[in-house]
């Protein structure tokens, strides 16, 4: 397993607790994810429910479960991946909106910073080191 350092676990516990939040308001408030899932998303509500639970499960295992962390890692970083469309789905809404909704200043950074969370996801729970190769 790869040294967890000071900014890495530090990193690790914002990025379980942003998932923490994030996977509570998908239990908490669903219709505010149903209503930016794409339509070609079979049963909306269904699958917002089981993201909820996925993303407090997943937090969990990566702030609390060193033997999970891992599989926490590459979960979270395959569902920044998967719910990509629903970001870009969510701007189009948005900025079909006569007043835009949050604009540009807002999903731009949100769709360009994705890839972030997916290497963000990877390298704190050990999966990566990179761009560190010597690292460990």
């Amino acid at each position: 397993m790869t040294k967890q350092t000071p900014i890495r676990t530090a990193l690790r516990w914002l990025l379980a607790a942003l998932y923490l939040v994030v996977g509570v308001t998908h239990l908490a408030h669903p219709a505010l994810f149903v209503k930016i899932t794409p339509a070609w998303v079979p049963d909306a509500p269904l699958v917002i429910e089981l993201t909820g639970l996925c993303e407090v499960a997943g937090a969990v295992a990566l702030a609390l479960i060193p033997g999970l962390r891992q599989a926490a890692g590459w979960a979270f970083a395959a569902y920044a991946v998967c719910v990509y469309p629903a970001n870009i789905n969510h701007m189009m809404l948005d900025l079909a909106r006569p007043d835009h909704g949050f604009g540009l200043a807002y999903h731009i950074p949100r769709l360009a910073l994705q890839p972030v969370l997916v290497w963000l996801a990877l390298w704190t729970s050990g999966v990566t080191n990179w761009p560190w190769r010597g690292a460990k």
